[in-house]
């Protein structure tokens, strides 16, 4: 936490940063060996990591860009495998093509956390980050499953339908065993009274749909970012809003937790990884090469095939046509190909057969490095493409015209509910809260005017500062029992939350 605090105060990557200083305390003695234990990562760490990213994906905006996204978690996984492997193979002979095919599905899948990580800090357009941040939520699978085929080449002899129907099972599998617990876990938050209850559900739903889907053959993966995509989706209509402001806040420690760890993991690696290849029969000078070699296929391949997509798109048929993306766009895809602990725990996945396993578990951790370290350069590269940022003022009106809506439905049914047992100033001060949001527009086009919601946040965060105060010093005097301080502190705190949700502090 204080690696990725100092990083941030002075526009460091969080990421990379956590990784030097892991990489640097390994040598330091008295730090104990890590070694990659890659079940602890694939089935501890890595379901919890997709899932909290998977709640807060927009499921329209990945139906949307479905195509995009496709072809990247699919198409460039499948490329990138074949290009690495090849690649490997007529550098190294020894290593053997299904090995070196092994190691292009290790290298292949972006890392979920480390794109987020590094590119959620930018302001990309708004198509780029989700098409970036869904290929890395699943391309996991994708490469899974070219991993799992690889292996089994390496320990016996595998037919080409063998590896289709794999595929086929992962992606059924996941798919389906994703929807049934988003449907069945749904069901039952619907009958929860209890946000404790409902968060506790929570953290143990990337297990549920990881762990049976991983048994019977199927894409763990797949199934947690589905049933991630499916609960995020219909959480408004089956959660209480107390349960969805704790279930955010929890997975967002969560992630915040995980993350700055598994960085720090990665770095704390190096020095076991290293002690792994001193048998080796290469020279560090040779060794030094065929690392930058697989690195410049990696970042090379990937240009290739997004560049080749983008092609495609502007001079394919109509169809494709009508949903192409511009150069600039594809640069900036191409760029953001970051590496993270899915490539590290799926390396030492390869079996003690493997030939030179050891060497591949140090080009691994060079390409999560390296690409890391790349991604450091993207803020730059973004910068000199000048993509367009998301319109703010486009959001805003959006924001205010939708809560218009929604104000306005609020007040037909309150005409609706009205009753001759409510009072005049019971309905009066519902309709003055409910209408004062309808003339936001209006106060916008304004010159120089406050927008009126702006206003009222402003003062009405002020005027809960001194609310809270006054609270406080009456607990301080001891004038109320501290059941009832905690109950009004609880109030408060809940009308803040309410109005950070939908006016945030300007930075």
């Amino acid at each position: 936490m204080t690696v990725t605090g100092l990083s941030g105060r002075v526009g460091w990557s969080a990421p990379v940063a956590l990784v030097a200083v892991g990489a640097v305390a390994s040598f330091v003695p008295g730090i104990p060996e890590v070694v990659v234990e890659p079940d602890l990562v694939l089935y501890g760490i890595l379901p919890p990591l997709l899932f909290a990213a998977a709640i807060r994906t927009p499921l329209a905006d990945i139906i949307a860009r479905r195509d995009s996204i496709f072809v990247l978690s699919v198409g460039l996984v499948a490329f990138t495998v074949v290009a690495v492997g090849f690649s490997l193979w007529w550098l190294v002979p020894t290593v053997g093509l299904a090995a070196a095919f092994a190691f292009g599905a290790v290298v292949a899948p972006t890392d979920a956390v480390a794109v987020t990580a590094i590119a959620g800090r930018l302001k990309l357009p708004r198509r780029v980050v989700t098409v970036l941040e869904s290929e890395s939520l699943l391309n996991d699978a994708t490469a899974l499953v070219a991993l799992n085929a690889s292996i089994a080449a390496i320990v016996s002899v595998l037919h080409p339908t063998e590896v289709v129907g794999e595929f086929a099972v992962a992606l059924v599998g996941g798919v389906g065993v994703g929807l049934v617990v988003g449907y069945v876990l749904s069901a039952i938050r619907k009958r929860l009274r209890s946000a404790v209850l409902d968060t506790s559900l929570s953290l143990v739903i990337p297990y549920v749909a990881f762990i049976p889907t991983q048994l019977f053959g199927g894409s763990g993966v797949l199934a947690v970012v589905v049933a991630g995509l499916f609960l995020g989706q219909r959480s408004p209509l089956v959660q209480s809003a107390e349960a969805r402001i704790a279930e955010s806040i929890n997975w967002r420690t969560v992630r915040f937790l995980l993350e700055n760890a598994v960085f720090l993991f990665i770095g704390l690696s190096l020095a076991g990884i290293l002690a792994g290849i001193e048998t080796s029969e290469f020279g560090v000078m040779e060794i030094a090469m065929l690392s930058l070699a697989m690195l410049g296929v990696l970042v090379v391949s990937r240009f290739a095939f997004v560049l080749a997509s983008t092609v495609f798109y502007q001079y394919g048929p109509r169809f494709v046509r009508r949903r192409a993306w511009g150069w600039k766009t594809s640069i900036a895809v191409s760029s953001a190909g970051i590496r993270g602990v899915v490539t590290l725990a799926a390396v030492f996945l390869l079996p003690d057969e493997t030939p030179e396993r050891e060497l591949l578990q140090f080009l691994a951790f060079v390409v999560v490095a390296g690409t890391l370290a790349e991604g450091l350069l993207l803020p730059r590269i973004i910068r000199a493409l000048r993509l367009p940022p998301p319109d703010a003022t486009q959001e805003r009106v959006e924001k205010f015209n939708l809560l218009v809506e929604a104000q306005s439905a609020g007040l037909a049914r309150l005409e609706r509910e009205t009753t001759t047992d409510v009072s005049d100033e019971v309905i009066a001060r519902l309709r003055i809260n409910a209408e004062f949001l309808s003339s936001a527009i209006a106060q916008e086009a304004r010159a120089g005017a406050e927008p009126s919601p702006a206003a009222y946040a402003r003062l009405r965060r002020v005027m809960i500062e001194a609310e809270r105060a006054a609270v406080l010093q009456a607990r301080a005097e001891g004038r109320y029992q501290e059941r009832a301080v905690r109950d009004v502190l609880r109030s408060i705190d809940a009308e803040e939350t309410a109005l950070t949700a939908h006016h945030p502090k300007a930075e």
